[in-house]
C-alpha cells in the first residue's frame, strides 16, 4: 500500500488488471504511443533523466523500489504503487528494476532544433534496430551532439528497447522525427550545416577530414541501417561521403561503432576549434 506524502492519503497497490495499468501497458505499442503522445521509461536511470527533463506524468513502482528510490518518488507529481504482477505487466525486461514512468513524448520539429544553431547533429536514416538507435542516441549525447534526427521509416525512438539503450540520453538531446530524409538534408544545408554521409565506400577518409580541419564546421552525420546503408540519392545529396579507415583485418565496423568514431572525430575537431 502506498501513502502519498503530500496528502497523507493511502491507496491499495495497483495490479495488472487495474484500469490505470491496463491503459499504461498499451503504450508498449507504437500506435498507442503516437495516439496518446506518451511512452514508458523503465528503470531508475531512465526515470531519473525523465524527471530531470520534467516529462514524467505518472510514476509506477513496487513498494520496495519506491522505498529504495525515495528521492525519485519525491520528485514525481503522481506516484502509484503496484504489485509485482502490475509492474511485470508494464516492464519489458526479464528482470525489471521496479520503476516505470509514463512520460510525455518530447520530439520537436527539425526547424526548432536547427534554430538553436547546433554544431553537431546525428541523423539515423531508416534505422530499424531499436538497440542501435538507442546506442546512437547515447553516443551522440556523449559526443556533445545537440540533436538526433530519426529520418524516413526509422524505428520509433520511444520504443522500449530504444529508450533503455539510450540510458537516459533520449532526454538530453533534441529528438526529431521526419519522414523525408531528403528534406532533412536540404534543411540542414539551408541552416549552414555540412552533411557528411558515413559509408564504407566513401571517397573521403575520416582521418583526412580531421587533418584538414573540415570537421571543425557545423556538421550533420548521416548513418544508414546496418543491413542496407544509405540510399544512392542520399549519398549523392551529401556534401561528402566519408569512410572510417580500417587499419586491421576487419571487413568493417558495425553501425554503432562507426557512429561513435565519426561523432567523436567531430567532437574532437569542434573542441580544438573552440580553444583556438
Amino acid at each position: 500500500m502506498l501513502c502519498q506524502p503530500r496528502t497523507g492519503s493511502c491507496f491499495v497497490n495497483f495490479s495488472s488488471r487495474t484500469p490505470r495499468i491496463v491503459a499504461a501497458r498499451k503504450l508498449q505499442r507504437r500506435k498507442d504511443r503516437d495516439q496518446a503522445g506518451r511512452f514508458l521509461a523503465e528503470g531508475p536511470q531512465a526515470v531519473r533523466s525523465a524527471l530531470a527533463a520534467g516529462v514524467v506524468l505518472e510514476l509506477f513502482g513496487t513498494d520496495a523500489a519506491l522505498a529504495r528510490h525515495a528521492d525519485l518518488a519525491a520528485q514525481a507529481e503522481v506516484v502509484s504503487a503496484v504489485t509485482d504482477d502490475g509492474l511485470a505487466a508494464l516492464a519489458e525486461t526479464v528482470q525489471p528494476q521496479g520503476l516505470v514512468a509514463v512520460c510525455a513524448q518530447i520530439d520537436v520539429p527539425l526547424g526548432a532544433a536547427l534554430a538553436k544553431a547546433p554544431r553537431l547533429v546525428a541523423v539515423a536514416v531508416e534505422i530499424r534496430d531499436p538497440g542501435n538507435a538507442g546506442t546512437i542516441l547515447r553516443t551522440a549525447d556523449a559526443a556533445g551532439a545537440a540533436a538526433v534526427v530519426f529520418a524516413g521509416d526509422a524505428v520509433d525512438p520511444y520504443n522500449g528497447k530504444c529508450v533503455r539503450a539510450s540510458a537516459g540520453s533520449l532526454f538530453n538531446v533534441d529528438v526529431v522525427r521526419d519522414r523525408a530524409p531528403q528534406s532533412v538534408v536540404d534543411d540542414l544545408r539551408v541552416h549552414g550545416v555540412q552533411v557528411l554521409a558515413a559509408t564504407g565506400y566513401g571517397d573521403a577518409d575520416l582521418e583526412e577530414l580531421l587533418d584538414d580541419g573540415a570537421l571543425a564546421a557545423p556538421t550533420a552525420w548521416l548513418f544508414g541501417s546496418e543491413a542496407h546503408g544509405l540510399s544512392e540519392e542520399l549519398l549523392v545529396a551529401a556534401d561528402r561521403r566519408v569512410r572510417v579507415p580500417i587499419y586491421g583485418g576487419a571487413e568493417s565496423l558495425n553501425l554503432a561503432a562507426a557512429a561513435a568514431v565519426c561523432l567523436y572525430a567531430s567532437a574532437r575537431a569542434l573542441r580544438q576549434e573552440s580553444v583556438r
